[in-house]
């Protein structure tokens, strides 16, 4: 039986295009498009697919928050490998349109996001509508009455026949995304590593975060990426999701874990898997 690997969709989308230069062809697997991040980890985390690939960090806009929050509050699946690929976003729509007549945009939040200055120059009065990915955003331009467009990939535009009207219409050049594939095996340590993993303090009071903090700095433990998130129990209080260089196996990060689960009233494991860079 072929491994399943679920991740967001429909066909076209950037997460597929990424899982695809991850995966190659994919003959061997068999890929679930879900309308969701939150369907893809829950897919994950029910047994419904093997695996996911879903996006958790981008260059322009930071972290992907769905994602951060589900691994934390509502999944019990590992980070097994991360994946960065560089996002060229294009603006395509129907043969028949042009850029004068467009008077609508569709897209993912982020994509726009990511284009915002391309939009507010080239497209002031145009109204800009939220699909749950840029392949859907595709589909639904393709299906359209109206003259609107897409920010999607070359491969939403040649599935759903559409025309590319402009590439790379992404605010910063250096456009990246970080993508993780999801699932329950713990990686072999390999010597280039990273650990993601979230804190919860006991109680907020000065000094918390350093407490944290010093723990790695005394082990030379370099950290690649901090963010407080809110804890969603009560205004005020938050999480931390931290990343750092290294595998639960190196006797330096073991130790620290020792240490906080003994200082902090959670720390949560969300894996140990090879660096992208």
């Amino acid at each position: 039986m072929k491994q399943t690997i679920g991740f967001l969709g429909p066909k076209g989308t950037f997460t597929e295009e990424a899982l695809l230069r991850l995966i190659g062809n994919g003959d061997k697997l068999n890929l679930i498009p879900f309308n969701s991040i939150q369907e893809v980890i829950a897919g994950v985390e029910s047994g419904k697919v093997d695996k996911g690939f879903v996006a958790i960090e981008n260059s322009i806009e930071g972290s992907v928050n769905t994602t951060l929050d589900m691994l934390t509050f509502e999944a019990g699946i590992l980070i097994e490998q991360e994946v960065i690929a560089a996002i060229s976003h294009n603006l395509i729509s129907r043969h028949n349109l042009t850029k004068d007549n467009i008077n609508m945009i569709l897209s993912h939040p982020q994509a726009t996001a990511q284009c915002r200055k391309y939009l507010a120059r080239n497209f002031p009065h145009a109204r800009i509508g939220a699909a749950n990915s840029t392949a859907e955003a595709a589909k639904l331009v393709a299906e359209s009455l109206e003259n609107a467009a897409a920010i999607g990939t070359r491969l939403a535009a040649e599935i759903y026949d559409l025309k590319v009207i402009d590439i790379n219409i992404q605010d910063f050049a250096d456009n990246q995304t970080r993508f993780v594939l999801l699932g329950r095996e713990r990686p072999a340590h390999t010597g280039r590593d990273k650990t993601s993993l979230v804190c919860f303090i006991k109680k907020d009071r000065p000094g918390s975060l350093l407490e944290i903090l010093q723990e790695f700095a005394k082990r030379e433990i370099n950290l690649t990426k901090i963010q407080s998130r809110p804890t969603r129990k009560a205004l005020g209080e938050y999480y931390f999701f931290i990343d750092v260089e290294g595998h639960m196996e190196d006797e330096r990060l073991a130790d620290t874990m020792v240490v906080l689960r003994q200082k902090l009233r959670e720390v949560k494991l969300l894996g140990s898997y090879p660096r992208a860079l």
